[in-house]
């Protein structure tokens, strides 16, 4: 379950969590994965999406704007919107010909059903409460919309470990206030009950170029071997890394 009670609406801290990422504003973009990950990353995202190549798909969350570009690059218009305001600026150089916005995912500045495809870019774990996110989603995307999320899965150990405060190894350092790892099974019951027909699934093998936390960083080469390996067998993929979320919006 979400660590706080989905009825009760809790508020993100937005101005926290904008300043927090202000921080990593710089000329080369933000990205905490090694490049060949990144790529990784939004293919899995795109094949699991099956969406049409000149769709027009939003990136939430999109920071300075590294899986917008990716995006682009295979075929798709895009819209990236993040709250930091110096993380889009940094897109915006990066990439003059992507089109990027400030916003808030709980309240888009977007029309109903104007969308064909949302990708959620590691945001919902930043959410006290997705509910209200999740809702917004649904209003934008088109009838067959799809939208793809993925976020830290809380049932990795080494997520829990380090990521996780009730581990006795947590670490604030590179963290905001408000995120926390998630469950495969209370993304299935946000989304459904919002609408969606969805599916999870599950992915490892990202490297991670940094981590803030320095035992973080001694362990990060370890880390990166056992996720490469230990997560291909079968019966340890609801272990993984990561869980993603394919949510699809149904037209009747």
């Amino acid at each position: 379950m979400w660590y706080l009670v989905m009825s009760v609406r809790i508020a993100q801290n937005k101005q926290s969590e904008a300043a927090f990422f202000n921080e990593y504003a710089k000329p080369e973009g933000y990205d905490v994965f090694e490049q060949t990950s990144t790529r990784k990353l939004v293919d899995t995202c795109i094949q699991l999406a099956g969406w049409e190549q000149g769709g027009l798909i939003a990136d939430l969350g999109c920071g300075s704007g590294v899986f917008t570009s990716l995006l682009a690059a295979n075929g798709f218009k895009t819209l990236g919107l993040d709250l930091s305001h110096k993380l889009l600026v940094s897109g915006g150089v990066r990439s003059p010909h992507l089109q990027f916005m400030a916003g808030d995912v709980e309240f888009l500045p977007l029309r109903s059903e104007s969308l064909d495809g949302v990708l959620l870019s590691g945001i919902l774990h930043h959410l006290p409460d997705p509910t209200h996110c999740v809702r917004e989603v649904f209003r934008v995307l088109k009838p067959n919309g799809v939208v793809v999320t993925f976020d830290p899965n809380r049932l990795n150990p080494f997520m829990w470990l380090y990521r996780d405060r009730s581990s006795p190894f947590y670490s604030s350092k590179g963290v905001t206030a408000n995120e926390r790892p998630i469950l495969s099974s209370a993304l299935m019951e946000v989304f459904s009950k919002q609408g969606f027909c969805v599916s999870v699934s599950y992915l490892s093998g990202l490297h991670y170029r940094y981590v803030a936390s320095t035992f973080g960083r001694f362990l990060l080469p370890l880390y990166n071997k056992v996720d490469d390996y230990l997560f291909r067998l079968s019966f340890l993929k609801p272990f993984s890394a990561f869980v993603l979320a394919r949510g699809l919006k149904s037209a009747g």
